[in-house]
């Protein structure tokens, strides 16, 4: 079962085991309890009491030390979501003891570590599925297939905003957000990292970024940036408009605005389409939502849904490493612009 090209028949089901048992791993043990491809075995933590808990409500195996899941040749697939600085490092153990993985974003903090992930994917010959579950939202996809039909004419811009709400106990009571060594960052890399993979998705390839980032609410309490803005400019010759921010009073919905020759498209809370002609079209965001954070975006379900099926079809997953990286590369650009203060090429 772990040869990606192999379809598997209607009475097997791939072994899954979650790595880190925090408040992300409910939705995807959830999701696989509920998956008719896949069975959840295990799940990992180095909190025993988490991994305990997480064990007797899933009823399956744990272990507090995840090389133990990795070693079970039993396991297909690999769920991980654990604090950012330790992707990168999971997923290849993962991945070179023979397992599938699906990664929680980032897929690393390091464009190095992101290549390393992609190469490594490919040597090994086992999927790599990075969680950017807001291209499965229905404005979304209903977005990109708009902008794909050509009826929307020529891209010419757009603007994204961010505006959400992170306290000083989101970082202190976390022991690794706030940090550049453990984080990677802070808005970009955590918050706004979905919105960049939405832009670069619908608007093409990037030309270049000129950004900046400040600390403006939690300065004495985090090293890394709660607030970046960025001019995008794309090989089409589109521009776009950035901006982000954990300082506002509200987790706000995500706004992405998208303007066409023939058309204006705007993501917020569901998606509407404006021709010039004066004729709209509007679309109502299906919330699969499983608790109340569902300003991440909804889709996480029908993201690890996708993967088993690819898997099941021995088709390549769309979102792997090749794709993760792209969201990756432009926040580290705003990180150079913002020292540099110059235009960085991509």
């Amino acid at each position: 079962m772990n040869n990606m090209t192999n379809p598997i028949n209607d009475s097997c089901k791939f072994n899954a085991a979650i790595i880190g048992c925090g408040a992300i791993h409910a939705l995807h043990a959830d999701t696989v309890m509920n998956s008719p491809l896949a069975v959840l075995s295990s799940v990992a933590d180095i909190d025993p009491a988490r991994a305990k808990a997480s064990s007797e409500k899933y009823n399956c195996n744990y272990f507090t030390d995840y090389t133990k899941v990795l070693e079970d040749e039993n396991i297909d697939v690999i769920h991980i979501c654990t604090p950012h600085y330790l992707h990168a490092d999971m997923a290849i153990a993962a991945m070179e003891h023979g397992k599938h993985v699906i990664l929680e974003k980032p897929m690393a903090i390091k464009l190095t570590d992101a290549e390393k992930l992609i190469y490594t994917s490919d040597a090994t010959g086992k999927q790599l599925g990075i969680c950017f579950q807001n291209r499965y939202n229905t404005s979304s996809v209903k977005a990109k297939s708009f902008l794909t039909s050509g009826r929307g004419g020529k891209l010419l811009g757009a603007r994204a905003f961010v505006t959400w709400c992170r306290d000083e106990e989101y970082y202190t009571g976390s022991g690794w957000r706030g940090t550049w060594e453990q984080e990677g960052g802070g808005v970009l890399i955590n918050q706004s990292i979905h919105t960049l993979d939405l832009l670069q998705w619908f608007m093409g390839d990037i030309h270049r970024i000129k950004g900046s980032v400040d600390t403006r609410a939690l300065k004495e309490v985090i090293e890394v940036e709660d607030t970046a803005e960025a001019a995008i400019q794309f090989k089409s010759g589109a521009t776009a408009l950035f901006y982000a921010t954990n300082c506002f009073c509200a987790n706000a919905p995500v706004m992405i605005e998208i303007v066409t020759e023939n058309a204006v498209i705007k993501i917020e809370d569901g998606l509407t389409i404006k021709y010039n002609n004066g004729d709209c079209e509007s679309y109502s965001e299906v919330d699969r939502s499983t608790g109340a954070k569902a300003y991440w975006g909804s889709s996480h379900k029908t993201l690890i849904e996708d993967f088993y099926s690819r898997l099941a079809e021995g088709t390549k997953f769309p979102l792997d490493g090749s794709e993760g990286i792209k969201a990756l590369q432009m926040l580290h650009a705003i990180y150079s612009s913002s020292k540099s203060g110059e235009y960085i090429e991509l």
